[in-house]
């Protein structure tokens, strides 16, 4: 847990989908804990590359297809600065989509929160003004929704606080932007993933190989990951 929320994005989703089952942990469980362990170990040099260009502000958004038993989506975010992550999440969304656009819609709600902080945050460290920050999103539906001010007769059920993000909108807060699903990094927070693509990801996240991934997460050297 402390990786995946500090140093090692790549592993949240497979973390935040273990910790549903903490209660009442059963051998698949078991086995997909041992295989994430294996892969951070593989990986232990790996770390993020924090400000490699002058990017500014910029978040990826993205909600699965219901692929989980529960049938509650899982939401997926991850904001850069200056194409480094400072803040990403993975987590189950807390009411039942009735579609992939009312899905990414909410998901969108929980990035625009966390922008809407880090605007804050970096205008009382650095006097930098970070508005009109750019949010990437794969669902035209849920971009049109956020950014039509029309009654919706489909999407009446949901609740209202969700819908708090087209007045940003439509102040200028946020710009939302169609990013195609193969490079929305936001991917990897929603779903499992084939290797090629994730590690495609995974590289558009600046996180790769470096000195300082050894010393973030050399305790898993000691680490038994055997039966």
């Amino acid at each position: 847990m402390y990786a995946a929320t500090s140093t090692r994005p790549d592993i949240a989703f497979a973390v935040a989908t273990l910790s549903q089952f903490m209660c009442n942990p059963g051998r698949v469980h078991w086995e997909a804990a041992k295989r994430t362990m294996r892969y951070l170990k593989g990986t232990v040099d790996h770390g993020l590359t924090l400000g490699g260009t002058d990017g500014g502000l910029e978040a990826y958004v993205n909600a699965d297809s219901a692929s989980q038993p529960h049938r509650h989506l899982m939401s997926g975010y991850v904001i850069m600065l200056n194409s480094g992550p400072v803040t990403w999440s993975s987590r189950k969304q807390p009411i039942i989509a009735l579609s992939t656009a009312e899905a990414e819609y909410i998901a969108l709600m929980a990035a625009a929160q966390e922008v809407l902080y880090l605007q804050l945050l970096l205008k009382e460290l650095y006097d930098e003004d970070h508005s009109s920050t750019p949010i990437h999103c794969d669902n035209q539906s849920a971009i049109a929704l956020a950014s039509n001010s029309k009654f919706h007769a489909h999407t009446k059920h949901i609740d209202i606080h969700f819908h708090f993000i087209h007045a940003h909108v439509k102040n200028g807060t946020f710009e939302l932007h169609y990013c195609p699903t193969d490079d929305n990094v936001a991917n990897m927070f929603t779903k499992p993933l084939p290797q090629p693509r994730f590690q495609k990801l995974r590289t558009m996240m600046s996180l790769g190989p470096t000195q300082g991934g050894v010393l973030e997460l050399g305790i898993l050297e000691a680490t038994d990951v055997e039966e």
